[in-house]
């Protein structure tokens, strides 16, 4: 990357919430050495999206195409980047030579880069993790160092109690996205490597009826392991009768010979790790801590 690189912002799903924070949010990206390309404007916003389809679908082109630019940011999830797949021009992404970034719904972007041979980031987005009160040092360094540098690794504990010492190409993001695109021509699969997963908001029954359509689609049984981050945000009822996300795993590791180690620092929560989709990764695991190292070229 350039000593000061050119980021740019784009709204291909969700609108913001607060427009002030936005604003707050683009200021730390200035403060903390990125040239800063706002393609996010308040007045385009549309119902629930960033702004209309063609309009969120030119930003993405048009971040690709300039030459200041070295990173593209999602300004935030949510829902949207389903509308424009039959429109988005990977291949000027792929061969843009950028790094694009973020998480959730943008997970779709991943896919259709990594079917094309080319890395990205599943890392921060502008909301929430610039546009905080008091935005997660871990995350911000987390990005920084991923972006900057063609290795980076990211450790953590788990309650998985095998030792584990493995090899394979790292893709993965979002559950309920990748399900969604199982079938269609965005998806691309990645055989012997190493997936991670992770979703907000989902029943455990919901992420086990997830997990087994990747498993009867026969996705899951081709990895050397699954690595999950967080999944919260969902609430269990009396009639759930002790069925809970341990019980849903239980059984998952039941059907499954592949490891799915659990803890990974990832997904739509405040302490987030940066990983880079489509790189080189080693995962390892002894007496309880994990760790992920990626090498990768941007």
């Amino acid at each position: 990357m350039t000593q000061q690189p050119g980021i740019a912002i784009i709204a291909p799903s969700g609108a913001p919430l607060d427009e002030a924070a936005v604003v707050r949010g683009l200021a730390l990206l200035a403060q903390q050495g990125f040239k800063v390309h706002s393609y996010y404007q308040p007045e385009d916003k549309f119902q629930r999206f960033g702004a209309g389809d063609a309009t969120r679908l030119e930003q993405l082109h048009a971040a690709a195409k300039n030459p200041d630019v070295q990173i593209v940011m999602a300004l935030r999830g949510s829902y949207g980047m389903s509308r424009l797949m039959p429109g988005i021009d990977f291949d000027l992404l792929a061969n843009s030579g950028k790094c694009f970034v973020g998480y959730s719904d943008f997970s779709l972007i991943h896919l259709g880069l990594l079917g094309r041979g080319r890395i990205s980031m599943a890392g921060p987005m502008l909301c929430d993790d610039y546009t905080r009160e008091e935005p997660c040092d871990y995350t911000l360094k987390q990005f920084k160092d991923c972006v900057g540098h063609s290795s980076h690794q990211v450790e953590f504990t788990t309650t998985y109690g095998r030792d584990l010492d493995l090899h394979g190409q790292l893709w993965g993001g979002n559950l309920a996205m990748l399900t969604h695109a199982v079938g269609t021509p965005y998806w691309a699969e990645v055989d012997d490597g190493i997936l991670f997963l992770e979703d907000i908001g989902e029943h455990p029954y919901r992420v086990e009826r997830m997990l087994l359509q990747l498993h009867f689609a026969g996705v899951l049984s081709k990895q050397k392991a699954i690595v999950l981050g967080n999944f919260s945000a969902y609430r269990l009822a009396t009639h759930d009768n002790g069925y809970d996300f341990e019980a849903m795993l239980t059984y998952m590791r039941s059907i499954l010979d592949v490891p799915i180690v659990t803890g990974l620092p990832f997904g739509h929560i405040r302490t987030r790790a940066s990983l880079v989709v489509g790189s080189d990764a080693h995962l390892t695991l002894s007496e309880g801590q994990a760790s992920l190292k990626m090498q990768y070229r941007w």
